[in-house]
């Protein structure tokens, strides 16, 4: 059974910086495709970037140019980093990875960006 632990979240001011990880626990990760979503007070969630098994990349228009996914296969690790941050960025973030008809998620954590 896969599970996800996320960590790295925490309060930053504007501009700040944090760098999120997403622990995959199971077998096959360097075959998931893997995201991060979050999710606003009062928001749905929404996508925030993917990285698929061969570290293709895709970005919201919100956060391209600011934020960075990467995957360590050897370490079973996907990682966020987020720069230039914006209160507007404060959410819950949540991991995903899927493998066809697999879709698991992480508990979330969640990311404070204020003065």
């Amino acid at each position: 059974q896969v599970q996800l632990v996320e960590s790295g979240g925490g309060l930053v001011q504007p501009g700040g910086s944090l760098r999120l990880s997403c622990a995959f626990s199971g077998s096959s990760f360097r075959f998931y495709t893997m995201g991060w979503y979050r999710q606003g007070p009062g928001q749905q969630r929404e996508l925030v970037a993917t990285i698929t098994s061969g570290s293709n990349t895709n970005y919201a228009d919100s956060v391209k140019g600011r934020f960075t996914i990467s995957r360590d296969n050897a370490k079973n690790t996907v990682y966020l980093q987020m720069n230039s941050l914006k209160p507007e960025d404060t959410a819950v973030y949540y991991c995903q990875g899927y493998l066809m008809t697999h879709v698991y998620w992480g508990q979330g954590t969640q990311v404070t960006v204020s003065s």
